[in-house]
C-alpha cells in the first residue's frame, strides 16, 4: 500500500542538532518503508527548514545529502490540477491552502496514507487517512 509523507517526518528525520529520540526513531523507520511518495511542496518545505538558522542550520552538503535520499521515493510535481484539487478540499474541510494542497498531492498519487502530525489523527479527507506515527 503507498503512502505520503508530510514535512514533519522529513525533519524529524534529518534533525541532528536537537533530535527528538523517538520521533527522529520513528519518522526513520518510516522512511525504510517502500511505496512512499513526497511532493515537491514538502521537499521545498524541508528545504525551508534545513536552511534555517533556528531549525535544521544544515550546510549545503547536509541538505544535499538528505535530498539524495528522499529523492529516491516518487515525487508529485505541483500542476493546475493540484491546485483546484487543493481550493476544494480547503472549501470542504476548511484546511489551509498548504495542507489542502499537501492531501491533494497524496489523492493525485493514489496514496490512501499520509503521514503527518499536522492533522487530525485518523481523519479521512476524500479518501486519504491521516496517521500521525508521533502520537
Amino acid at each position: 500500500m503507498s503512502a505520503f509523507v508530510d514535512t514533519n517526518v522529513l525533519v524529524y528525520a534529518a534533525d541532528e542538532v536537537t533530535p527528538q529520540p523517538r520521533k527522529t526513531r520513528i519518522a526513520r523507520e518510516i522512511l525504510l518503508g517502500r511505496n512512499l511518495h513526497l511532493s515537491v511542496q514538502v521537499l521545498s518545505e524541508f528545504i525551508a527548514s534545513a536552511r534555517h538558522p533556528k531549525k535544521l542550520d544544515f550546510s549545503s552538503r547536509q541538505e544535499a545529502a538528505w535530498l539524495k535520499q528522499f529523492l529516491r521515493f516518487p515525487v508529485a510535481p505541483l500542476t493546475e490540477r493540484t491546485f483546484t484539487g487543493a481550493l476544494e478540499i480547503h472549501s470542504r474541510f476548511g484546511l489551509s491552502h498548504w495542507d489542502s494542497m499537501i492531501l491533494a498531492s497524496a489523492r493525485e498519487s493514489r496514496c490512501p496514507t499520509l503521514y503527518s502530525e499536522d492533522f487530525s489523527d485518523g481523519q479521512e479527507y476524500d479518501g486519504v487517512t491521516v496517521v500521525n506515527p508521533f502520537r
